[in-house]
């Protein structure tokens, strides 16, 4: 894995603009959805198993994550707790960068190895997720 630092190629994504006004019109969404009293997503395999879903009390998660209340947040689902965590933290890079116009962090992932380690971590990470939620899942 390569990490670089360099100015936006003519003609190249701005993938830091583009996922920072995804991540804000998906908030905005979000806030309207709620705001409204829209129904809340339900899940459906938690309705015919009766057990959490790897991703039950994303959005309990994330209401209580922007009301400030993080230990709840990260109780609810930790990963999706750490994902926001990850988006606030690239949404400050983004937002810097765009309107600095300044040279943008690259990622590049060459090997299989490192890719197949990204997976696996991500997998992982998952999964650990699913078996904090399945001993907790009397909260759901």
């Amino acid at each position: 894995m390569q990490l670089s630092v360099r100015r936006l190629a003519t003609g190249e994504l701005d993938h830091e603009l583009i996922w920072l006004s995804a991540s804000v019109l998906s908030l905005g969404f979000a806030a309207v959805w709620l705001t409204l009293g829209l129904p809340w997503p339900h899940c459906v395999f938690h309705s015919l198993t009766n057990l959490p879903c790897v991703t039950c009390g994303m959005t309990r998660c994330g209401i209580q994550f922007f009301h400030g209340h993080f230990l709840a947040a990260l109780q609810w689902n930790p990963f999706v707790f750490a994902v926001l965590c990850a988006v606030i933290g690239f949404d400050a890079y983004a937002l810097a960068t765009v309107i600095a116009r300044t040279p943008r962090l690259r990622i590049h992932v060459f090997t299989q190895r490192a890719k197949t380690f990204l997976r696996v971590s991500v997998i992982s990470a998952l999964a650990l997720n699913w078996i904090y939620l399945l001993l907790h899942w009397r909260n759901f």
